[in-house]
């Protein structure tokens, strides 16, 4: 069975993988580096400045825990920078390792379909290979949107490609979107010395996100001096010298040295020859069933490019499950606990409902509750802001939660196995959860579910 694959990223390169594990002959085609957005320009570049810029905040607060640093604390930039190009060269080279042990062909190109079973790599160096295959797996992930409105360049107004790129410390930086990539930016920016303005057209950052999980968020933003502006929209930008020029509705204007633009991404379904060999889309989307089967039978789209969560994590789990189905078995993929993570100080994680999801779609539902602060191991590492908070339907199935706090990312992966196992608050919340640690807020918002927290009042 030959299998090609395109697109190397989370989903892309993670099918091909499996594909080769089941005895498939494989061959991937990616026109940049093997990893995709995620690994190149997105989810791992972007966790590795932010480490760099807590490392620097731990250096600050040393004195809170009674280790004194003489002397000044100073960034160097251009070295954070450098970290980051090793680790995520590592990582790519760490792919290319894999394929090579599991057999995964590896072309450099830009592939476009022919036909259903036919596929025409462009190379680089103006040549071109045509790949015939038995099965197709679509990867091409997406590309950041930018509104026509604002002049972009590359260089004075950037998306987070660029923002990865960056020689030096901008002085000012305006930020389009408070979502999960402004926020990100925006603190690692501030961190660093750059004065950083959010502008979010919707009244809260994390638009998706409840309100308090929000509130939460633009606390510790007011700490880190991060102007934000909410339920604005910026109407008009320019380049104006080595200026962008922002006039936001209601007559206000800002000024920085780079404006980043963080509205969100598309998918990258350009010149791949869809239309050519008859695959559905809707509204720009790839149409797929749940075995990730698009209408064509042998051929299956994953990831970006499909209508479901941007997210590399979801595109892995749809890579494998394409993958597998493509060799002959039945998969499915169960989209009821899709994680969502924010690598923010502090962090923010949540998967399932939000309380506004259910009210929006009339689901009664209970709420439990435990705050940082009453936990012995946040008071003793000095991270004690936010919160656990668990929703139940009238079953005590856990249908949601949202952490905001120490570590949040990590913390949620009991709670995404509740919400897509649907156990309840009562049996998760018998369990015994070891002591001291963060993971005991859990148990606490579960007690608190049934009004039995004996660490609240």
């Amino acid at each position: 069975m030959k299998v090609v694959v395109v697109g190397g990223g989370p989903g892309g390169y993670v099918a091909a993988i499996r594909a080769a594990m089941l005895g498939a002959d494989v061959t991937l085609v990616e026109k940049r580096k093997v990893g995709g957005t995620c690994l190149n320009v997105g989810c791992i570049p972007t966790k590795s400045l932010l480490a760099s810029s807590e490392a620097l905040e731990a250096v600050r607060e040393a004195k809170d825990y009674g280790v004194k640093i003489d002397g000044d604390v100073s960034v160097d930039f251009e070295y954070m920078m450098n970290r980051k190009d090793k680790i995520v060269d590592q990582l790519v080279k760490g792919i290319e390792f894999l394929f090579d042990k599991k057999g995964v062909k590896l072309i450099n190109g830009f592939g476009k379909l022919i036909s259903n079973n036919t596929i025409e790599v462009s190379k680089d160096d103006g040549t071109s290979e045509v790949i015939e295959a038995d099965k197709i797996i679509l990867a091409t992930g997406s590309v950041p949107v930018v509104p026509p409105i604002f002049p972009y360049d590359g260089k004075k107004i950037i998306t987070s490609d660029e923002a990865l790129t960056l020689q030096e410390t901008p002085k000012s930086m305006i930020i389009l979107g408070g979502g999960v990539i402004g926020c990100e930016f925006g603190q690692f920016f501030r961190k660093i010395g750059t004065e950083v303005t959010i502008v979010e057209m919707a009244d809260q950052l994390l638009p998706f996100e409840d309100k308090d999980v929000a509130k939460q968020l633009e606390r510790s933003f007011k700490k880190d001096k991060i102007k934000m502006m909410t339920s604005k929209k910026i109407e008009k930008c320019e380049i104006e010298g080595d200026k962008v020029i922002a006039y936001v509705e209601g007559g206000k204007t800002l000024e920085a040295d780079m404006m980043l633009i963080s509205v969100g991404r598309k998918p990258y379904l350009e010149n791949l020859g869809l239309e050519d060999v008859g695959i559905t889309l809707d509204r720009g989307k790839v149409v797929v069933d749940e075995k990730m089967q698009t209408n064509i039978d042998n051929i299956y789209a994953i990831g970006d490019i499909v209508d479901t969560p941007f997210l590399a994590h979801v595109a892995s789990k749809e890579g494998m499950v394409a993958a597998e189905n493509a060799l002959g078995k039945d998969k499915k993929v169960s989209y009821r606990a899709v994680p969502r993570c924010i690598y923010t100080a502090p962090e923010v994680s949540a998967v399932g409902m939000t309380e506004k999801d259910a009210e929006a779609k009339g689901i009664e539902y209970k709420v439990g509750k435990f705050d940082f602060r009453g936990l012995g191991k946040a008071q003793a590492i000095g991270k004690f802001q936010g919160f656990i908070k668990i929703l139940v339907d009238v079953e005590d199935r856990i249908i949601g939660a949202s952490i905001v706090g120490p570590h949040a990312t990590d913390l949620l992966a009991e709670l995404t196995l509740a919400v897509e196992l649907q156990l309840t608050a009562e049996q998760v919340g018998d369990v015994i959860h070891p002591h001291p640690t963060l993971s005991e807020g859990i148990m606490e918002a579960l007690h608190d579910v049934h009004h039995a927290c004996v660490h609240s009042v």
